[in-house]
């Protein structure tokens, strides 16, 4: 999951552009900043020896991203373009925050390696 998110980010960055929170300014920054991160935890989490730091890369980095899902779910709600399938998922995603950082803290607890 984080592989092809990270891609994304990078193959279609315009779509996340329009989610950073405008306190944070320079969307592209983030946007290849968040994809970046994504990908380099996804590395991270493969071998052994880095999964408790990609573990908990990885929970950190589903943690600083909820805002930016926060402000696609609300743009969602008040745009009279978005579907209702698009609306439900990213009011949907939301709640999927915890069991993320619940996977993502288990895992760099159970780490790895030697």
């Amino acid at each position: 999951m984080l592989t092809v998110t990270g891609a994304a980010h990078f193959a279609v960055p315009r779509v996340f552009d329009g989610v950073v929170p405008a306190a944070l300014g320079a969307p592209r920054f983030w946007t290849l900043a968040s994809g970046a991160a994504e990908l380099a935890c996804a590395a991270a989490l493969v071998p052994a020896r880095t999964r408790r730091l990609g573990g908990w890369g990885s929970a950190a980095l589903f943690v600083a991203v909820f805002p930016a899902n926060v402000t696609m779910a609300v743009a969602a709600l008040r745009s009279r373009r978005a579907s209702t399938p698009y609306r439900v998922a990213t009011l949907v995603r939301l709640p999927m925050q915890v069991p993320l950082v619940w996977w993502a803290v288990r895992t760099a607890r159970a780490g790895g390696g030697s």
